[in-house]
């Protein structure tokens, strides 16, 4: 999987992706890899996509009320108008409701996440997919709203390209790929392509028994970062690392008795699989928690 990334990268960036170190809220260090400039271009292009398909789709059904009722300036604004909304509502909407991934982003293997591990909250998806207007959209639309002919406008239309160029230009000049809504919205675009559930994380022993309330402690991102634990090489530091997260987990959830430190593995993995399995059957439901800070699924 790791070569087949690579190559992948190589075609669309000629350079493997940069790495970077993130501690979570609960002190835990992760290795990140940065999307690269190529896949993050890609992802864009399919949403583009996408949304231009969505449009073209709500166009055609409001099609015999836009034509039969309205003129050509009341119908182009109504076009901007909707491709406007359209797009926006489209991004937000599924860096959302997926943590972080578009169809572009997941067809490619990305995702947005804060750059400071914490949860991703709506101000920071909100404010970065508001920024990508005035990065690109507002320029363009200026552009293409000057006069074809006109010897005033032409420097007009070079100052325009000019924003637009600096601006698209950004991700080159830092280290983290971020574009200008990243830099507002306070977060990152990382590589998180599609991983098969690890067999013995799937699987439990049952040595370990956790009430419902114990289990809503804690949300979806949590329990990515568990697994990112789990996931870890057998190592000194990766047992110190589980110990550590044990003893703050069963804190957390106020677990009876002594933190099993000397059995850390197993009681994570235990934990991982009830917890799974419980936000899962809640899923199925209507009721996603996101992360430990969103109410539990039976809050009023």
């Amino acid at each position: 999987m790791a070569r087949r990334l690579d190559r992948i990268n190589a075609f669309l960036d000629g350079a493997k992706r940069a790495r970077r170190e993130i501690e979570t809220p609960e002190g835990v260090t992760l290795e990140i890899e940065i999307a690269n400039i190529g896949e993050r271009a890609l992802a864009l292009s399919l949403d583009l996509f996408f949304t231009v398909m969505a449009l073209l789709l709500l166009l055609l059904a409001l099609a015999a009320l836009i034509y039969s009722h309205m003129n050509g300036a009341v119908t182009t604004t109504l076009v901007l108008f909707l491709a406007f909304l359209v797009r926006n509502l489209y991004f937000i909407h599924f860096e959302l409701t997926t943590q972080g991934s578009t169809p572009g982003k997941r067809i490619v293997g990305l995702r947005v996440i804060d750059r400071l591990g914490g949860p991703l909250t709506a101000s920071a998806i909100v404010a970065r997919n508001l920024t990508r207007e005035i990065e690109t959209f507002l320029p363009l639309g200026l552009i293409f709203s000057l006069p074809a002919n006109g010897g005033g406008d032409f420097w007009t239309r070079v100052a325009y390209l000019g924003w637009l160029g600096v601006v698209s230009a950004l991700p080159f000049f830092n280290a983290a790929h971020r574009r200008a809504g990243d830099l507002i919205g306070g977060t990152l675009v990382i590589a998180a392509p599609k991983q098969r559930l690890l067999e013995e994380l799937g699987t439990a022993l049952n040595r370990y028994s956790f009430t419902r309330r114990q289990l809503e402690a804690y949300g979806a991102f949590e329990l990515q970062v568990l697994e990112e634990i789990l996931r870890r090489p057998a190592s000194a530091e990766t047992a110190a690392m589980l110990r550590d997260v044990c003893a703050k987990i069963c804190r957390k959830i106020e677990w009876v008795g002594a933190a099993p430190v000397d059995d850390a593995r197993a009681f994570l993995r235990e934990f991982y699989v009830a917890e799974r399995a419980h936000l899962e059957r809640e899923q199925t439901f209507g009721k996603y928690r996101a992360d430990k800070l969103s109410p539990p699924a039976n809050a009023p």
